[in-house]
């Protein structure tokens, strides 16, 4: 059995617009902070809710890198 992918999980606040997208496919992850930029939390949503979140932010402020 292979070894599970890491992710790593990168967020760009200059980038974000505070759209909020983030927090709608994976609020567990992703909160907004005073000014609505992106705050990173946990990455307890999982892959697919974090992957959901990363291509529906219209500014690619947040981005997945995998080992």
């Amino acid at each position: 059995m292979s070894d599970p992918v890491r992710v790593r999980v990168v967020v760009d606040r200059d980038r974000c617009q505070g759209s909020g997208s983030c927090l709608f496919h994976a609020p567990e992850t992703f909160d907004q902070d005073d000014e609505t930029k992106v705050v990173l939390l946990d990455t307890r949503d999982g892959d697919d809710a974090i992957r959901a979140a990363a291509n529906a932010c219209p500014s690619g402020a947040i981005t997945i890198e995998e080992d």
